[in-house]
């Protein structure tokens, strides 16, 4: 009887050694913190900006615009057209039929908008249609538009590329020029090497 009891208990011990390791282990290599979140997360929702994204946030999107491709918005519209239209005369759906948006009021089209963009004022401009693309509730708090917005600035200004050749046809804004950034720098480095350059001053005569 002891025997079998002893047997039990040196298994039971030897069980819970064995749980108190696992647990351990797991721990060290498991650890649910903020810094050891996943780089990429395993399902993307579409239309949700997900954190750290912006792609090409740090170029201007003057340039972006420049170079932006209305086939590739055409695309990117596809994430639209469950709520807008964008054809000549089309029937408004969720939201407003966008056709020549570019350029008008902002909730100038005959829609019943919500009182965030009837009172927002201003005109749908590249700048302000960028905003309104990047994140629709920030721009505007208290739309209806539940859409998250698009973090990456390329397809932004492919987006609002296609939408202009719809019916509206505002000019490109102009590119800031390629050296402008360097200028400050280069007129901040001039006086150090003029400084650089005079001569030095002579040791004061006894």
């Amino acid at each position: 009887m002891d025997d079998r009891f002893n047997t039990i208990a040196g298994w039971t011990l030897f069980s819970g050694v064995v749980a108190l390791g696992l647990a351990s282990l797991s721990s060290h290599y498991f650890r649910a913190t903020k810094d050891n979140r996943p780089e990429k997360m395993g399902y993307e929702i579409q239309g949700v900006v997900q954190e750290g994204e912006g792609g090409a946030a740090a170029v201007p999107i003057e340039t972006l615009l420049a170079s932006a491709d209305a086939a590739k918005g055409e695309a990117t519209f596809k994430k639209c057209a469950s709520c807008h239209t964008v054809n000549q005369g089309g029937a408004n759906g969720i939201g407003p039929n966008l056709y020549a948006t570019m350029g008008k009021p902002v909730a100038g089209h005959a829609f019943a908008f919500s009182d965030a963009l009837k009172t927002h004022g201003g005109t749908w401009d590249w700048a302000t249609m960028d905003a309104w693309l990047k994140n629709p509730k920030a721009f505007a708090p208290g739309t209806k538009m539940s859409f998250a917005g698009l973090g990456d600035a390329a397809e932004r200004a492919n987006l609002m590329v296609y939408l202009n050749a719809q019916g509206s046809n505002l000019p490109l804004p102009a590119a800031p020029a390629a050296d402008a950034a360097a200028a400050p720098a280069d007129a901040a480095a001039a006086p150090a090497e003029g400084a650089a350059a005079a001569p030095a001053a002579e040791p004061a005569k006894q």
